[in-house]
């Protein structure tokens, strides 16, 4: 299993960051998103990206403006997620850990990398998005 953490302070409140993270219908401002299907009462989620490709989540833990967590499965990975959330004078810590086990051992190599890549695209968009709406 692979494991990355991101860590970040973002210049927003943390009622603003963690609601606009948890929110599932409200997910416009995701470049790499066309739509997200909610299921199972708001359980279950499926991420589809512009590429037509689904991902699948299954929400573990919501704590209000300090966890939030799920299960990942698409049919190349599977995997954990678990989003903390620090309140700070002057902002948000966040603190994004994702571990994930690929099915294919030769994506092994390029798992680290695919992820950082991934993260780093939602973090900027995160920002922008709150920067966005602080104005």
């Amino acid at each position: 299993m692979k494991k990355v953490i991101f860590k970040k302070i973002i210049n927003c409140d943390i009622d603003s960051v963690f609601n606009l993270v948890c929110n599932l219908s409200d997910y416009e401002w995701r470049s790499d998103i066309e739509k997200i299907t909610v299921q199972d009462e708001g359980k279950t989620f499926i991420e589809h990206t512009k590429k037509g490709y689904q991902t699948t989540f299954n929400i573990t833990n919501k704590i209000k403006n300090d966890t939030f967590e799920f299960d990942i499965k698409n049919s190349n990975l599977s995997g954990h997620w678990c989003g903390k959330f620090i309140k700070l004078a002057n902002g948000t810590k966040i603190e994004f850990t994702e571990e994930v086990q690929v099915k294919n051992p030769i994506m092994n190599l390029f798992i680290t990398n695919y992820i950082k890549k991934q993260q780093t695209k939602y973090l900027s968009d995160l920002v922008l998005e709150l920067n966005k709406n602080n104005r």
